[in-house]
């Protein structure tokens, strides 16, 4: 899809609208985004709220019940969800041109005045509580669960966006309801459209659906947070397991840091894909790992920049050091021209084959301005990781890359020795 012009507009009650204009086909993709909602405002007692309050969202209204809207929604063929992360709330639709209206209406609906009814809850909850522990029987999820606590031990990224067994189930109807009441409200909103439909047609139509709406005139919403230090760290956990899983985390910068666009590239040059530093080094010549890679999240505190191996257990050790060899040379020696400009063509072509779609569209920008960065940050993303130098990532590589906290799951005879 030919990248279109974004249009943004503040409506009179504060709404924001960003609509994007393309007519290649007959549907429209929404994204609904609250600012200041997700996991990074919960208390840790309550943790998985915000994930709760997206899977009974959409289980009921004032006027329909869960199945009356599923079947308002399915009888058109649309789409319509709610999903929460560490720094977001957003609700999602698609749908063709005809029926926009009738599903905007619907969601209208559901986001001003959902029910919470009690049975629905309930059964969220023990949904909710059987993920958990289906998270702490796979080493992967164990492993990244212990690594995210130890950085974060006071902090509401140290937590899964699920919560724990014994946070769900001291959630509550009211709490649900005094969460919604909070955080949503029409100055913290951001609709993101993409599709068959004009700036004056999106305005007309979310204006007939939240027209009544108004900001309230308390403040704004803030959360309560604690600053982070390094305090490197070392997590085991002994499972009866076929491979060890081997993961080292750095402490790295918020997307609101200069050195986000460089760690990002870093962490593209290590472990995006078969042709990755660590995939090439560790697995193809080596044969250490089952799997290899690295990521680096997006997030509005500092971030995690991790590397991680599944590698048979008696290679834990050789896994080990093969990553914090991998991490210490990008601190010690420059990455050549060649090598950085193949980082950045990658991270650059996959970036640009993610707005394709319009459904990817409307959730990049509307993300985008969620977070506070406007719809601008686009260009100035790609523009950054453009001006990344070798010198750069050398020493953007120096200040983050050198503290590794190491959390390791496997079986007991091999890590009795850690």
């Amino acid at each position: 899809m030919k990248e279109q012009r974004v249009h943004r507009l503040m409506l009179d009650n504060g709404i924001t609208l960003l609509v994007i204009e393309n007519q290649a086909a007959d549907l429209i993709s929404g994204r609904i985004f609250f600012k200041n909602a997700g996991a990074r405002w919960e208390k840790r007692e309550k943790a998985g709220l915000f994930h709760l309050l997206a899977a009974t969202l959409t289980k009921g209204t004032q006027k329909y019940s869960s199945v009356e809207i599923a079947e308002k929604v399915e009888s058109v063929g649309a789409g319509l969800g709610a999903d929460a992360g560490a720094d977001y709330f957003v609700i999602s639709l698609k749908t063709i041109t005809v029926d926009f209206a009738e599903i905007l209406s619907l969601l209208a609906e559901i986001i001003r005045f959902p029910s919470f009814a009690e049975p629905e809850i309930q059964l969220e909850k023990h949904l909710t509580q059987q993920s958990i522990r289906s998270q702490q029987e796979q080493p992967f999820n164990v492993a990244f669960s212990q690594l995210r606590e130890a950085m974060y031990p006071d902090h509401p990224y140290g937590l899964s966006i699920l919560g724990t067994e014994e946070s769900v189930a001291q959630i509550t109807r009211f709490d649900l309801e005094n969460c919604h009441q909070t955080h949503f409200r029409p100055d913290q909103m951001i609709i993101s459209l993409s599709g068959r439909i004009t700036v004056a047609e999106a305005v007309k139509l979310v204006e007939d659906a939240f027209k009544d709406w108004t900001p309230p005139s308390d403040a704004s919403i803030q959360a309560n947070l604690t600053h982070l230090q390094v305090k490197p760290s070392q997590k085991i956990t002994m499972q009866d397991t076929q491979q060890s899983i081997v993961m080292l985390g750095y402490l790295g910068a918020s997307v609101k840091e200069e050195n986000y666009a460089s760690l990002k590239l870093l962490s593209t040059y290590l472990g995006n894909g078969l042709s990755s530093r660590l995939f090439v080094e560790l697995r193809e010549k080596r044969g250490l790992a089952y799997d290899v890679s690295s990521f680096y999240p997006t997030r509005l505190d500092p971030s995690q920049f991790v590397i991680y191996m599944g590698t048979a257990p008696q290679n834990t050790a050789i896994a080990i050091e093969g990553l914090r060899t991998e991490a210490e040379r990008l601190c010690d020696t420059e990455l050549t021209s060649e090598e950085l400009q193949a980082a950045k063509n990658k991270l650059l072509g996959q970036y640009a084959l993610g707005k394709q779609t319009n459904a990817e569209m409307a959730q990049l920008f509307g993300w985008y301005e969620s977070l506070d960065l406007g719809i601008e940050f686009d260009e100035r993303f790609q523009e950054d990781i453009s001006q990344i130098t070798p010198k750069i990532a050398l020493e953007v590589a120096k200040q983050y890359l050198r503290q590794p906290y190491l959390s390791l799951v496997g079986p007991a005879a091999v890590l009795e020795g850690y």
